[in-house]
């Protein structure tokens, strides 16, 4: 292999590692409901900040959902902090807590 064929091995798979990285690091991540976000007033980062003043800890599940109080769209968490996990429900469309519950073990 010569000086510049080596070069360029080395350039793309440089160019490929990055990429996989910066996929990897993204904070752009698909969630479970995400098809329903244009119908949101909210969006997802938003309702997260929402959620975690709420219940301060590490976002383990996190979805948009219709389901029955409030606008009828919210965003589910659940959040851990130690070992107790909170189900924090938040209004995709006004930013109100719709839910704040602790979760049982099995649930999550």
């Amino acid at each position: 292999m010569t000086f510049s064929e080596t070069l360029a091995a080395i350039v793309v798979c440089g160019t490929i590692a990055t990429g996989a990285v910066a996929t990897t690091l993204s904070p752009a991540r698909a969630f479970t409901g995400e098809e329903l976000a244009a119908q949101a007033k909210i969006t997802l980062d938003e309702a997260r900040a929402i959620a975690l003043k709420v219940f301060a800890g590490e976002v383990t599940s996190e979805e948009l959902e219709k389901e029955k109080g409030g606008s009828g769209l919210r965003y589910s968490f659940d959040i851990k902090n130690g070992s107790v996990v909170h189900e924090i429900g938040v209004d995709a469309k006004t930013g109100r807590i719709l839910e704040n519950s602790v979760e049982r073990p099995g649930r999550h």
